[in-house]
């Protein structure tokens, strides 16, 4: 489009921004016969603003409608050490299928590109088949399936029991070099910053479990959201599907009387058993998309939107 151009988000759109997110993701899902994801107005969605100009400052682009001076777009994106993850990217309802999207999407490939990093990755919706195209033709292979899965947590708590809960404690700062090795043996990524800046947790609504097996290593992790737009459990690394219930029982119970939202790969059989057995219910499908290299993981991932870097 001629009128549009790409410049870095400024300070001044945060609102913007917020807004631009909530309409586009909440008319996206209307549209397609399923309730808003968003509630509360666009003042829930600023939380990306908040978390992301402070773990990735200057990293969101956004598309400016030249004649208007309105936004048409945005995208946060996030480089690690070794990988760029493209987070969550809007088009505004009134721009959509006019190559918006696209847009962005060149633009954080040649950032990636041009810095030498050797992949850039995405947690995508199965359901929306627009940005899986979009994202197909870009050279994004889909690399891992996962359900999203929602447990109502009662008010006095969580009933069930599972070996290994013992092992399972707060997550301190002393921690993050043994959660970097381990996501780096299963997932072959590392993003130390993301795991301090939770621990940290200076907005009040993060919580990091770790397990730690006897003789001290580092065996899982798993970080929940307990924001009002998003009470969502992940992102997650864990080696056994024993340790992730530990962990996923552990980061449950912290969420008296919500129902946060987890992703199990779709594969561990086992560990999506066991979350029906304590009455998940499935509310969508995820991809893991990959343009670059990618090894297999060695363990189980838990991705999830904020944070968004997996």
């Amino acid at each position: 489009m001629s009128l549009l151009q790409l410049r870095p988000m400024a300070p001044g759109d945060q609102s913007e921004v917020a807004d631009l997110i909530y309409a586009s993701i909440n008319t996206w899902y209307r549209l397609h016969g399923m309730p808003q994801i968003f509630q509360g107005g666009p003042e829930v969605t600023q939380a990306f603003y908040q978390v992301y100009s402070v773990l990735d400052p200057g990293c969101c682009v956004v598309a400016e409608n030249t004649a208007s001076g309105r936004l048409m777009g945005s995208c946060f994106y996030h480089p690690r050490k070794h990988h760029v993850a493209l987070g969550i990217m809007n088009v505004h309802p009134n721009y959509f299928g006019l190559g918006v999207g696209r847009a962005l999407l060149q633009y954080i490939i040649d950032f990636t590109d041009r810095n030498g990093y050797p992949s850039l990755r995405l947690t995508q919706s199965a359901l929306n088949l627009d940005s899986f195209s979009l994202y197909n033709r870009a050279g994004f292979v889909p690399r891992h399936a996962y359900q999203d899965m929602m447990i109502s947590v009662p008010p006095d708590g969580m009933t069930q029991r599972v070996a290994g809960l013992e092992h399972v404690r707060d997550a301190t700062i002393d921690d993050v070099p043994g959660m970097a090795e381990l996501e780096m043996d299963v997932s072959g990524v590392t993003r130390e910053q993301d795991y301090r800046y939770c621990i940290q947790n200076d907005l009040g609504f993060w919580h990091v479990s770790v397990y730690e097996s006897p003789g001290g290593r580092i065996d899982g992790f798993l970080i929940s959201s307990g924001h009002s737009a998003m009470n969502m459990l992940g992102p997650g690394v864990v080696r056994t599907e024993e340790q992730a219930a530990a962990l996923i029982l552990r980061e449950l119970s912290l969420h008296l009387g919500r129902s946060p939202v987890f992703l199990i790969p779709v594969e561990r059989a086992g560990l999506v058993r066991q979350m029906y057995d304590w009455g998940a219910r499935n509310t969508e499908l995820h991809f893991c998309q990959v343009r670059g290299e990618f090894k297999g993981f060695n363990g189980i991932n838990m991705p999830m939107f904020l944070l968004e870097t997996a």
